[in-house]
């Protein structure tokens, strides 16, 4: 397909919110008015193009440096997201009031067309990058900028987000050390992370925990009360456990709390069957904080904006310089770009062999194995 001129780009952020995502948004826009290009974002991920009737301003809102003024240092998105909005599996009603998934595709190519968007720059994590994918495929120009907390994306260092979701998650723990201290309790923190444990893993180093749970390793939850029992003989009379919310005991599975169409199993209640067992062992009281979309909110850390702000800016240079289905990725010192396709072919787990499990361990921190 020959590569069209571009004069209008549109904005999709999907999947769960992320800090950071305004910092991006702001970057493409003030990048794009350098190249002369107007800018316009689709409300909740592809919702605002392909349910417009939805919106009072139809869907689709242009972006210039008036609206992303003083957007950098917030939390969430000025144009929405969604995880219910997959294209390629669009939940529609029917008559009878039951719900089909339809592939609506090739209908958005056509919507894009229609609004004269000539590219899309679609921030998300694995799902809308997998989207994204499908629609360049398609013959729409995309480039993809990784976001998720959960630091799970293959072929870039780290995803925006993930910096300020664990600062949050060590202020977190810094304030329940006081707590189990003087109440002489075990406490256990369950972070969100998905399937991946870099959340619990980071926080629970930097946050001086005891004993830190990770998907990547399978736990024996006699270990971890035999850490309780052992600390209580040097009279550490509490603990900090953190827990990530895909960890699972050896030979058992996740935990699910549910699942509804068009979104993925929603992952939770680890934290509470943890605290309940260790009681249990130990005769120590328990108690249960489980962090959730708090970790998701708030202010970005500088960090994360100034990564935000580059591969906001490294998205429309990849335009301009004629590309298409690739994602921005964090390579430092610089960024770079990775195929779309490589981008999300595997999730990004914890190396059981890095620097941070071993020097966890160094430390004394145990992983439940």
């Amino acid at each position: 397909m020959s590569i069209r001129t571009i004069r209008k780009i549109g904005i999709s952020t999907g999947g769960g919110d992320a800090p950071g995502l305004n910092a991006v948004i702001r970057a493409i826009v003030l990048s794009a008015l350098q190249h002369g290009w107007e800018t316009v974002g689709i409300r909740d991920g592809f919702n605002g193009l392909l349910t417009p009737e939805d919106y009072p301003d139809g869907g689709v809102i242009t972006l210039n440096a008036k609206s992303v003024a003083g957007i950098t240092h917030l939390g969430g998105t000025i144009i929405g997201t969604t995880n219910r909005g997959d294209p390629t599996r669009f939940p529609v009603i029917q008559s009878d009031g039951t719900v089909l998934e339809v592939d609506r595709s090739d209908e958005l190519i056509q919507r894009f067309t229609e609004a004269g968007i000539d590219a899309l720059i679609t921030l998300g994590g694995d799902g809308s990058l997998a989207i994204g994918a499908h629609l360049a495929a398609k013959g729409l120009r995309v480039i993809g900028v990784p976001k998720t907390i959960d630091n799970d994306l293959d072929k870039t260092f780290m995803t925006f987000g993930f910096d300020t979701a664990v600062s949050f998650a060590t202020e977190c723990l810094d304030r329940l050390h006081t707590t189990a201290t003087s109440h002489r309790r075990i406490m256990v923190v369950e972070v969100m992370g998905r399937y991946a444990g870099w959340i619990a893993l980071h926080a629970g180093v930097a946050g001086n925990a005891d004993v830190i749970l990770i998907p990547e390793v399978p736990y024996d939850i006699e270990k971890v009360a035999e850490v309780i029992r052992a600390r209580e003989r040097t009279g550490r009379l509490y603990t900090i456990v953190v827990v990530a919310e895909g960890a699972k005991p050896a030979g058992g599975a996740v935990s699910v709390l549910g699942k509804t169409m068009g979104q993925a199993e929603k992952l939770g209640g680890i934290g509470e069957k943890v605290a309940h067992e260790l009681q249990e062992r130990t005769g120590r009281e328990s108690r249960t904080v489980v962090l959730g979309h708090l970790l998701r909110g708030g202010s970005p850390t500088s960090f994360d904006r100034l990564v935000a702000l580059r591969f906001g800016a490294a998205a429309v240079r990849a335009l301009d310089e004629g590309l298409s289905s690739v994602m921005v990725s964090l390579d430092p010192p610089t960024v770079r770009y990775e195929p779309l396709r490589e981008a999300i072919r595997r999730m990004k787990t914890v190396p059981l062999d890095c620097d941070t499990m071993e020097s966890a361990r160094d430390l004394g921190i145990s992983f439940g194995d």
